[in-house]
């Protein structure tokens, strides 16, 4: 029995230890699912970004008589024949867009953060279901409010204006939902209360206490709805009718359109998509190294 069982015992040992060497590679391979299919979802999203980058290159001969991906040798001429379109139009479609999305997104977030914080941190009647008011307006499409929205800036003569493309920018429900959030989980009532003890006001306290820790929040908040505004397109097509108003979005939808009678403007059309895009770019650079600073100090600046 005993000599029997000791036989027993290694042989159950040596198919442990080949259960246990045939589980890391099955591992290993379900573990790369998820990056193979993040690296054919940043392909997907990247391609069309290449393929803008290096048909800028392109000349109008060029565009549609060469292979896809081979760089071309026209870029200073598109560049040259977009500033000279209509006396450099171009750059007012871009001032446009510049002032709408800087605008919009700072007078969006500054909304947010006091509507936030209140929701957070004050206890009043109604104030769920107002919440679940903006819940509603995060999930409800834009173009629904676009009509009633013009006829409102109609009855108070906005239209074709830039306070008709900056009104509608500044209630954001998604920003609002978002300050909400992050207010209830980064500010402290503690923290609150003890300001209150010491006899400072409501709005010190906000802006003293309670704004520094939910700067990282509010850069967010910046950073979504400055590219929601750079990128939006049914509003001002909808509010604008004079051309040195429109925004980057508008102004490259009418190039494309003049370019099913004028192909020569198909150049102009993807080099401006290309400047365009730096912008964002740019400004994700920028906003993303304060964001990792505030991340990492924002509870201690307060």
């Amino acid at each position: 029995m005993s000599s029997l069982a000791v036989h027993k015992a290694p042989a159950a040992a040596d198919a442990t230890g080949a259960e246990r060497s045939n589980r890391p590679p099955r591992r290993r391979r379900l573990s790369l699912v998820p990056t193979i299919t993040l690296l054919l979802g940043a392909l997907y999203c990247l391609l069309p970004v290449a393929w803008v980058v290096i048909a800028s290159t392109k000349s109008g001969s060029e565009l549609f008589s060469t292979f896809t991906f081979l760089p071309g040798s026209g870029f200073t001429d598109n560049l040259t024949d977009l500033n000279a379109y209509r006396d450099g139009i171009y750059w007012q479609w871009m001032a446009n867009s510049a002032l709408y999305a800087g605008l919009g997104a700072l007078l969006s977030t500054c909304v947010s953060a006091f509507s936030g914080y209140a929701l957070a941190t004050y206890r009043f009647r109604g104030r769920e279901t107002m919440f679940n008011v903006l819940l509603a307006g995060v999930l409800m499409p834009p173009i629904i409010l676009a009509i009633p929205q013009y006829l409102l800036m109609a009855q108070a003569d906005l239209t074709d204006s830039y306070w008709s493309v900056l009104l509608p920018q500044v209630l954001s429900p998604y920003g609002v939902y978002l300050a909400r959030i992050y207010a209830a989980a980064a500010v402290p009532s503690d923290v609150v209360e003890a300001g209150r003890m010491d006899g400072a006001g409501e709005w010190r306290i906000f802006t003293r206490i309670a704004l520094p820790m939910m700067i990282p929040g509010m850069v967010t908040v910046f950073l979504f709805q400055f590219v929601a505004v750079w990128n939006n397109f049914l509003l001002p097509y909808i509010m604008l009718s004079d051309d040195e108003k429109f925004p980057i979005t508008l102004g490259l939808f009418t190039l494309l359109e003049q370019g099913a009678n004028t192909p020569a403007l198909y150049t102009l059309v993807i080099t401006g998509a290309f400047l365009a895009v730096l912008p964002l770019v740019a400004l994700f650079l920028v906003i993303q190294r304060f964001w990792s600073l505030d991340l990492l100090s924002g509870a201690v600046k307060s």
